[in-house]
């Protein structure tokens, strides 16, 4: 692994940090975007017996802001329910905008290193170019040496930088429709909750 380090030249450090930031952001979206952390089974149906059962306290609010993002805009719902039907969407949309912002933490930044990659790998394969033609001395020899040194560059660099973002766009693609999924199904359970509560005070 070393010698292909060395044979990549300096450049490759920069596509190092890069894979190693992916993959750290790969794994800290994948657990937390799974859905029994997001959008537990079943918890409508039973913030929805809880309301009916008149045992809707502000502990029970508390322990279900914290229980996960869907609970955090049930919760709202539940604290508006005896304000007027524009106020409470307004308030659960409020909570909404944030709990989106909270799931796509950290996916503009894959998404960054998934468009800079192959950018960070041209830039090597500039690099070995100018190694490339330094190899030429002043009475038109080659180093052959210096000449090798700047093709592993130039290819190591291509094939590295392409290594690190195709991964990166797969996993960044894949986590934003999870999310556009996710917040599709939390406004429709949402609405569920409004259209419930507001029933029921009829």
């Amino acid at each position: 692994m070393f010698a292909i380090v060395q044979a990549a030249g300096w450049p490759i450090w920069f596509l190092i940090a890069a894979s190693v930031v992916a993959l750290a952001l790969i794994i800290e979206r994948g657990l937390a975007l799974r859905r029994r952390k997001v959008m537990p089974d079943d918890l409508l149906e039973e913030v929805l017996r809880l309301h009916r059962a008149g045992q809707v306290t502000p502990q029970v609010l508390q322990q279900l802001d914290r229980n996960s993002p869907l609970g955090r805009i049930l919760a709202t719902g539940l604290r508006q329910v005896r304000s007027t039907r524009d106020a409470m969407k307004e308030a659960i949309e409020e909570t909404g905008r944030a709990v989106a912002h909270d799931l796509e933490r950290y996916l503009s930044a894959l998404g960054t290193i998934a468009s800079t990659a192959p950018l960070m790998g041209l830039f090597g394969t500039t690099v070995g170019m100018i190694e490339i033609f330094s190899a030429t001395g002043p009475d038109g020899g080659r180093n052959p040496e210096q000449l090798a040194y700047g093709i592993s560059v130039a290819l190591y660099n291509t094939a590295f930088g392409l290594v690190v973002a195709i991964p990166a766009l797969i996993f960044y693609r894949h986590y934003r429709a999870r999310v556009d999924g996710y917040l599709v199904e939390m406004e429709q359970q949402a609405l569920r909750l409004v259209e419930t509560v507001r029933g029921e005070r009829r």
